[in-house]
């Protein structure tokens, strides 16, 4: 069997895990991450599914110069004030099938040193 189909099943294999984690608390908002190659985007979406905040690192208004891992820090901090401003306190943490490791672990320890109970 090829690396990559091995590769894709683990990844299945943890998406369904943390997806059902996730449904389990389905009384809080969801913070959704998407990674790509080159740019990270967070998502605060509540139990309906109404996308309620937003930050990234694209955009022509806030460019943010670094490494993927600080400017992963730095879009986390920027969605923290706006949580901050809405009160709200906890969120279930829906990476998909990103393993916590590098930028997804940065968003989430900034969050938590923030106050956000994850």
């Amino acid at each position: 069997m090829s690396d990559i189909k091995v590769l894709n099943r683990q990844r299945l294999k943890r998406q369904l895990r943390i997806r059902g984690k996730v449904a389990k608390v389905a009384s809080r908002h969801r913070l959704v991450v998407f990674r790509s190659n080159e740019h990270i985007s967070l998502q605060v979406v509540d139990t309906t599914g109404k996308t309620l905040f937003g930050a990234s690192d694209i955009g022509k208004t806030n460019k943010i110069k670094g490494t993927k891992t600080e400017r992963s820090i730095v879009v986390a901090k920027n969605l923290l004030v706006a949580l901050q401003k809405a009160k709200i306190e906890e969120l279930v943490f829906d990476r998909s099938y990103y393993k916590y490791h590098g930028r997804i672990k940065a968003v989430a320890e900034t969050l938590r040193e923030g106050g956000i109970k994850l």
